[in-house]
């Protein structure tokens, strides 16, 4: 053991971090109680799941409680646990780390604004550091399960901590506040008791308090349980209200924000369950990497499993909340979950219960809900979407069972007007003589609206839907269709227009009496095209290229190689607008100018190749030609 205190460095731009703390919480500080107490129901959770096969830990000291202990004349309030405790690599990860997902350079990258926002908080992991909002100097003792040592970490909230041998008795933590002048108020018995009342009376370990009690002179001092004890998912709807609901997705979260929405539910019958799922009111930072949280698995009360992935599908991560089995074993593991029947019933309830949220919050389109105790008109379904849209469509692709229900919450936007649209508005919407559902993959919703692939379509008064999420275009080649409605690309195949027969007359006509010319342009642009043909799906630009059948769409070619796939050169039609002046002019150098025409034909090919946002295989080449174009001109 070190005979003298260590300094370390902090592993982030500490001032920055708690600068930001204290200024964006100040006149919410009392919440510095509920993380300290989270943390140490974790703790108390984590030996409880641990002394299940090493009962020799708990030792004695059985009885796991949270304390709370006042010092007056020192100034100080220490929050205690007896639990798993921290040894001194611990201490040093666990709290010399502050926000371990890159906080130095989402620091740089946030705007005043965004620094002053209060839900980015709970988005940096600094839950322990909020007890500087009322500390000048925090102490944390810990001697973790099982070990004679006990350690001592110290910090003034600057640019170190200070890390030295200490002393504790038995196994657990202490946390010790040294208290602001400002902030000694939470040194008296009432404030204190209000605090762990509002915000963690469903914790489901005893919170103590000693507290003097009698008259006079004879006054002694007392411990007295402050909480409930009784897990909030166990209670009845009817007792519980909507600030306990809000304060309960707090503690398990982490979260600073209000959640979106959320889900009560219990099961009786073969297996038995209850549970509490949230939709959190926006997302995390990194939303797309799977971040500890999720689903926490408890069995008959007992904690069990923080993020139980076994039990919370990959596409519906952004979810959190609790799940309470009656029936698993206390010992299980991963690896029993991965095989255990009634791990899928639990995984199909969940499954269940958040589409049925979802669903239920789609319906309801715009509504008053309350919000930081004011009333507000929210869409609380396009909020969800705008933040986990991406997440969810995943379960198209992952969940085969779920796919007409993953259909009806889907949302695009497209060419009837600004705002989103799902695939059950869309088709209530279309015409007659319409009988598929079409969309236009691209980069961006610019490139979408100006694609030449949906012209005609727009023309005739037919809506497309807009895909220019990276997943849209795999989502919508998984579904095929909805609801017996095809789903079709403006970009693939022969596009079925509703013509009527006039007009198929017309184009038929047309395109024989281009035959020489479209068979010219097909040999002076081979082997880059499949065929020219003359096409209905164009009225303003020249020319487009569309892929035949179920080959890849340049959007989702584009996709692969940027992902770093070795995909082969698709071969694509180039479909030709036969009223378009152009033409006229390619069909006059045909018979003037046959290496003009030829240079002509690859500069249509490649301003199509533009039009989709592909920059053509040789650029420098298509500078050269417009040049030369324009010095002819």
């Amino acid at each position: 053991m070190a005979a003298t205190a260590e300094k370390h460095a902090f592993q982030a731009e500490v001032n920055e971090v708690l600068a930001l703390v204290v200024n964006s919480l100040y006149s919410h500080r009392e919440v510095f109680l509920r993380e300290l107490v989270s943390n140490a129901s974790d703790a108390l959770d984590q030996l409880n799941l641990r002394s299940l096969t090493e009962p020799d830990l708990l030792g004695e000291d059985a009885e796991l409680a949270i304390e709370i202990v006042a010092d007056e004349a020192a100034g100080t309030l220490t929050i205690r646990d007896n639990g798993v405790g921290m040894s001194r690599d611990e201490l040093v990860g666990n709290l010399g780390t502050i926000a371990r997902s890159g906080t130095k350079k989402l620091m740089q990258s946030l705007s005043p604004e965004q620094k002053k926002d209060v839900a980015l908080i709970g988005q940096f992991g600094v839950g322990f550091y909020s007890a500087f909002l009322v500390a000048d100097t925090v102490t944390v003792v810990s001697r973790k399960a099982g070990s004679a040592e006990a350690w001592a970490w110290e910090s003034q909230a600057r640019s170190d901590f200070e890390v030295r041998p200490g002393e504790r008795e038995r196994r657990g933590t202490d946390v010790i506040l040294h208290l602001k002048e400002d902030a000694r108020d939470y040194l008296g018995e009432w404030p204190l008791r209000e605090v762990v009342r509002k915000y963690s009376d469903y914790v489901r370990w005893p919170i103590r308090m000693r507290v003097q009690r009698g008259e006079g002179g004879e006054k002694k001092a007392e411990w007295q349980t402050l909480n409930a004890a009784r897990a909030l998912w166990t209670r009845p709807k009817a007792e519980i209200t909507r600030e306990q609901y809000v304060e309960f997705y707090k503690h398990v979260s982490h979260d600073w924000h209000e959640p979106l929405a959320w889900t009560h539910f219990k099961v009786e019958g073969t297996h038995e369950l209850s549970g509490l799922l949230y939709l959190p009111g926006q997302a995390p930072l990194e939303l797309v990497e799977r971040r500890k949280g999720g689903v926490r698995l408890f069995v008959k009360r007992v904690f069990v499993m923080d993020d139980a992935q076994e039990i919370l599908p990959d596409w519906l991560r952004f979810v959190r909340g609790v799940v309470d089995s009656e029936d698993l074993p206390l010992n299980v593991s991963r690896e029993i979950l991965q095989k255990d029947a009634t791990t899928r019933f639990i995984r199909k309830q969940v499954v269940s219960r958040t589409l049925a949220l979802l669903e239920e919050l789609a319906a309801e389109g715009e509504s008053e809900v309350e919000v930081d105790g004011k009333k507000e008109k929210r869409q609380r379904y396009l909020e969800f979407w705008r933040a986990f849209g991406r997440v969810l469509k995943e379960g198209v692709y992952h969940e085969p069972e779920q796919r007409p229900q993953l259909a009806r919450l889907l949302r695009y936007e497209s060419s009837r007007a600004a705002g989103l649209t799902g695939l059950s508005e869309y088709k209530a919407r279309m015409p007659d003589g319409q009988n598929a559902i079409c969309y236009v993959s691209a980069e961006d919703l610019a490139g979408a609206e100006h694609s030449p692939h949906i012209e005609a379509l727009r023309k005739k008064g037919h809506e497309v839907l807009y895909l220019v999420d990276p997943i849209d275009e795999w989502v919508a080649d998984t579904l095929r269709e909805f609801e017996g409605t095809p789903l079709v690309s403006a970009a693939k195949g022969a596009l079925e227009l509703g013509e009527s027969d006039e007009e198929r007359a017309l184009r038929e006509k047309k395109q024989k009496e281009l035959a020489p010319l479209l068979a010219r342009m097909h040999a002076a642009l081979e082997p880059r095209v499949k065929a020219v043909r003359v096409t209905g799906r164009l009225t303003d630009s020249p020319a487009c290229l569309v892929s035949e059948g179920q080959g890849l769409s340049a959007h989702m070619e584009r996709r692969l190689r940027d992902a770093g796939h070795a995909v082969p050169e698709q071969q694509r039609v180039l479909e030709i607008n036969p009223d378009h002046a152009l033409l006229g002019r390619l069909r006059a150098l045909a018979e003037e100018d046959d290496d003009k025409f030829r240079r002509w034909t690859g500069l249509l090919h490649d301003q199509a190749l533009l039009a989709e946002g592909v920059l053509p295989p040789d650029p420098a080449g298509l500078a050269r030609r417009i040049a030369e174009l324009m010095a002819e001109g």
